[in-house]
């Protein structure tokens, strides 16, 4: 971070640039300032849009239904493989005990559920734990069910799948699972804190709700460059890619429009959860955050 901003003060050419990454970003901030003061009870955020809450859902169902299938692939592409270091750092951190039930929720294409299960094997030698995924989108979760399909965790019900809305977990019992996990899935909900009440709920006392979201990048050179990357590349990666532009231009918009880091930490507390420190970690300077909550 101290060798770029030196360099941003040392190099004219840079600091301009520097400087005109800056006033995107905080046009960016305008824009999404106005669309806050648009929205009421009746409507919401889709990216930079405002729409009516009850039509979101089916917005982001469109978009991951359309992106299932090069989901994975997208994922590398953009962070430049580096969310597998974050994902595998969030289990680490859950570091699970033997026997624990994990319900994985917006789960996609299963990378939580194999990294929590492989972790259970390899570090607990346990055959007991298990997962059941939740997505609201039938294709994303047919690519977690493709994953499993020939593993012995399937051929040994460790792992279940359900179609399901995070904000309304209709199927699951209250204080059924010991830790519930949500990974860049949250801040495509229609009510945030609705999806958090909800993990309070279905949680066993005792139990942890860990979040792995996309969250603020507080240095301004970072932030303007990251914000460039953003807008400019990860688009364009998604029509080379995927064949999606649109879709990954929502992906961008819904970072920006998730709130930061001490405000969802407290949307956690508020939903009940018990919280240490600051209640967040920050990876890689802020680009995500785990958050962590303790149902006590």
């Amino acid at each position: 971070m101290i060798p770029i901003a030196r360099a941003a003060a040392r190099s004219p050419v840079l600091a301009r640039a520097a400087r005109g990454l800056s006033a995107t970003a905080v046009r960016s901030a305008d824009h999404q300032a106005a669309q806050d003061k648009a929205e009421d009870s009746t409507t919401t955020h889709f990216g930079f849009k405002t729409v009516p809450s009850d039509m979101k859902e089916s917005l982001v169902r469109g978009v991951f239904s359309s992106v299932a299938s090069s989901y994975d692939v997208m994922n590398d592409a953009m962070s430049m493989g580096v969310h597998r270091l974050w994902k595998d750092h969030f289990i680490r951190k859950m570091a699970p005990c033997p026997g624990a039930k994990l319900l994985d929720v917006a789960g996609g294409t299963g990378d939580i559920a194999q990294r929590f299960l492989e972790y259970q094997d390899r570090m607990n030698g346990d055959s007991s734990s298990s997962v059941h995924m939740i997505d609201i989108n039938p294709e994303m979760l047919a690519e977690g069910e493709r994953r499993f399909r020939e593993s012995a965790w399937a051929s040994e019900g460790r792992i279940a799948f359900t179609v399901g809305n995070a904000e309304r977990l209709e199927s699951i019992p209250d204080a059924t699972f010991d830790v519930y996990s949500i990974a860049f899935g949250i801040r495509n909900c229609t009510r945030p804190e609705q999806v958090v009440r909800e993990a309070f709920r279905v949680l066993k006392p005792g139990g942890r709700f860990m979040c792995l979201e996309f969250s603020r990048v507080e240095n301004p050179v970072l932030a303007a460059l990251y914000d460039f990357h953003s807008f400019n590349i990860i688009p364009r990666l998604g029509e080379a890619i995927a064949g999606d532009r649109a879709s990954y231009e929502y992906l961008v918009e819904s970072i920006r429009k998730f709130p930061a880091q001490n405000e969802f930490a407290q949307i956690i507390r508020d939903a009940g959860f018990t919280t240490i420190g600051k209640g967040y970690e920050n990876l890689t300077f802020g680009t995500v955050a785990i958050h962590t909550g303790y149902k006590f």
